[in-house]
């Protein structure tokens, strides 16, 4: 009794076991076999594509860029130290009682430490400084003796007079270096859904030659049959029947290309999302899209709010009138200021040390000026110059080519909707002629050539109808792309990114 109970237990731990493996590779087949219309596919890229992630990595960086720039228009606080420093050594040193040098031995602890708190000043690109500092001395040797320095105040003050201020060009260009970041971010996300829809509509366009090709490899064998029925009581010719049966015969080899051009199709969408290359991926296509309307004035007033390009173009001038500034002021002489006060004292004690400290005050100016360097800072002044004309002429080339590549994307969107509208009229009328003249040549009133001739319209109306969903599509995207605004909803992309 008790060995059929455990055969029993064995039994039901096989049947679990096996149950559960198979539902593990029912849920993988399931994992590796999923059906995506374009914005899912869409979402997908954004998500998950390598592209993507190099995008948003890409933001990050300038973002991280960004808040080191406004790091530094805030105060820092910094500590500098020395914590221990030993000398022991042999050095020359002056006897003024037998007016000679003399090498001695000396051996000291040395220690040191300052906090120091500063502040750029944008306006005239100078630094303000306040210090603490303090200072310990611990000498062994003949004349042993403790010393304390302190400066328990000092505040300061640098500043160039006559020369370039980086901290007023870094003010104009470096939020305009984030913002075309942001809309690079954007600019980017946009072509990755332009990248996912030339995809998808790769894989629909292979899928339907494919489900085309299938079906006509299927109605081959089926006309072949009728055929060889009517053959036999003399109502085909038997060029008839050969023909019938050659059509056969190149539908099984078009099948199998498309199959394959299938597959191709299928890995690179896959390979695109970064999903696993073995992933069966079939698609569907969307509906009829919505009528929308895009004025050439509104994409382009929109381009040039939002385009990170023209970001681009207005930042490649300030950069260039920054050198040329920067390369006026060193042509010329220069001048700076530093300046501070405060109070130090010494003692042999640490309480001392901060006990009656004495004023402690500095004030430098240094000037620099060029005599003779025949001609090298006028000539990199030049230079400056020179190219910020090229960098000015260049700008408004590439503000005309964008202009122009969105009046054309515009133009072929707005023209796009009737083809789409005619495209899928005539793939409906390709497919009752189609299924007309079958009947009709199953009948024995139609020929081989009219039901050929019908079934070459009804593929290549559907090819055209899918190439004009995609041109369509992808010309959504473009516009979105190059203005960062849809359209369709009203809602610039910009703000979306600023409230998201």
């Amino acid at each position: 009794m008790m060995n059929k109970d455990i055969r029993l237990l064995v039994r039901l731990a096989l049947i679990i076991m096996i149950n559960s493996q198979w539902s593990i590779v029912n849920n993988v087949k399931a994992q590796r076999a999923l059906t995506l219309d374009l914005q899912q596919t869409i979402a997908l890229a954004n998500d998950s594509s390598l592209e993507a992630f190099r995008t948003k990595n890409m933001y990050l960086s300038s973002y991280w860029e960004y808040r080191t720039y406004r790091a530094n228009r805030l105060p820092s606080l910094s500590l500098n130290l020395t914590p221990a420093q030993y000398y022991r050594d042999i050095t020359r040193r002056y006897d003024s009682e037998q007016d000679i040098d003399v090498y001695r031995s000396q051996q000291s602890f040395y220690s040191y430490g300052q906090l120091s708190l500063q502040q750029n000043f944008d306006l005239t690109g100078g630094t303000f400084s306040l210090s603490t500092d303090l200072g310990y001395m611990r000498s062994f040797g003949h004349n042993k003796y403790t010393q304390f320095t302190t400066v328990p105040l000092r505040i300061g003050y640098s500043q160039s007079l006559i020369g370039y201020n980086a901290f007023r060009w870094e003010r104009k260009i470096e939020p305009l270096k984030y913002e075309k970041a942001k809309k690079e971010y954007l600019y980017n996300a946009e072509h990755v859904s332009e990248q996912a829809t030339e995809h998808f509509f790769a894989l629909a366009m292979a899928q339907a030659e494919y489900d085309l090709a299938q079906e006509n490899a299927q109605s081959t064998d089926t006309l072949y049959d009728i055929g060889m029925q009517r053959f036999k009581i003399a109502a085909i010719s038997n060029a008839d029947l050969l023909t019938l049966r050659l059509d056969r015969v190149n539908a099984q080899n078009t099948l199998k290309n498309k199959q394959s051009a299938l597959k191709r199709a299928m890995y690179s969408l896959a390979t695109f999302l970064n999903m696993d290359k073995e992933t069966e991926i079939r698609v569907e296509l969307p509906g009829k899209p919505q009528r929308v309307e895009v004025a050439v004035d509104d994409a382009i007033a929109a381009a040039h709010a939002n385009n990170p390009n023209f970001l681009g173009m207005r930042q490649s001038v300030l950069e260039a009138e920054q050198n040329v500034d920067r390369t006026r002021q060193e042509s010329r002489f220069n001048a700076s200021l530093t300046a501070s006060v405060g109070f130090n004292q010494v003692a042999e004690s640490f309480r001392e040390a901060y006990s009656h400290p004495l004023q402690q005050e500095l004030v430098s100016v240094s000037v620099s000026i060029p005599l003779i360097d025949w001609g090298v800072r006028k000539g990199k002044y030049n230079m400056a110059k020179n190219n910020l004309n090229v960098v000015q002429t260049s700008a408004r080339q590439s503000e005309i080519s964008i202009e122009e590549e969105v009046i054309m994307a515009v133009s072929d969107f707005n023209m796009q909707q009737d083809l789409v509208a005619s495209a899928e009229e005539a793939l409906d009328l390709s497919i009752m002629a189609y299924n007309e003249t079958r009947q009709r040549f199953i009948i024995g009133r139609a020929d081989i050539n009219s039901l050929t001739l019908s079934l070459n319209r009804q593929q290549e109306a559907q090819r055209n109808y899918i190439s004009a969903l995609q041109s369509y599509w992808q010309n959504y995207y473009k516009i979105r792309k190059l203005t960062l605004h849809d359209f369709a909803t009203g809602f610039s992309l910009s703000d979306k990114f600023d409230w998201q």
